[in-house]
């Protein structure tokens, strides 16, 4: 399995905003991106698992109210522990089953493989809400494909750097079907990296490409996805080659 697939800024866990959210609230460095960017009256994160993201968007008065929703009997009870004597929700069910339409503004969903994420957004369409953080472990692909699908633009993306690079994928819900974050780039490039990745051509996400590109070329045979993979990588950094960069971060 390849270990890049990713896209691009990493969240300064360095900065005295980082280190004192890190300290504070025990956020690793994926979740502590989502936590950046949250401010509204009710969010809702799905597969919370020990809560930590909402419990430190309560107590950091980034959220009035949160909603957890677990599928399994130990991170509901560890979510219930958490989140005890908070304006908080714990509910058992199967992704947004037990949410109403309308009662969130924004919604986070960590840590999964992005076929789960994706079908936890599909099985209620009407129950999204219009802002959605979304962390894949892996195939962020799949995940821009939906908002393709579903009427959402990708207003953010970036990378927080932890054990591997992790994808944090912003969405809003847009009444324009067609989304303008992939006007003027090589769409196969864009799903794979994102399009607002390759825009900002960081210096984190070169350097991934250029890893995964030299880990790819160790290989004399290769399944026709994986050989499309290297060839979009390897015109990706050709075109970067013969273009000044606009930001180094």
């Amino acid at each position: 399995m390849l270990r890049f697939e990713l896209g691009t800024v990493p969240a300064d866990r360095n900065s005295k905003l980082g280190i004192f959210v890190n300290v504070m609230f025990g956020l690793d460095v994926r979740l502590q991106a989502v936590f950046d960017q949250v401010r509204c009256p009710t969010h809702v994160d799905v597969g919370s698992d020990h809560a930590r993201l909402l419990a430190a968007l309560l107590k950091s008065g980034r959220i009035e109210r949160g909603i957890a929703i677990e599928n399994k009997q130990q991170p509901f009870v560890n979510s219930r522990r958490r989140l005890a004597n908070l304006a908080a929700d714990v509910r058992f069910g199967d992704g947004l089953a037990v949410l109403e339409a309308g009662e969130a503004e924004s919604l986070s969903i960590c840590g999964m493989g992005a076929e789960s994420i994706v079908q936890v957004l599909e099985a209620f369409p009407d129950r999204v809400p219009p802002r959605v953080f979304l962390q894949p472990n892996r195939q962020p692909e799949l995940v821009r494909r939906w908002g393709l699908r579903g009427g959402f633009h990708l207003v953010d993306e970036r990378i927080a750097c932890g054990h591997w690079p992790y994808s944090i994928l912003t969405f809003q819900r847009a009444a324009d079907r067609d989304d303008p974050a992939y006007d003027g780039v090589d769409r196969d490039a864009a799903l794979l990296f994102g399009p607002l990745n390759l825009r900002r051509r960081s210096a984190v996400l070169e350097r991934v490409l250029r890893e995964e590109l030299e880990y790819l070329q160790r290989f004399d045979r290769m399944e026709p996805a994986g050989i499309r993979r290297r060839e979009t990588i390897e015109a990706v950094l050709a075109t970067w080659s013969e273009t000044p960069a606009t930001q180094t971060r």
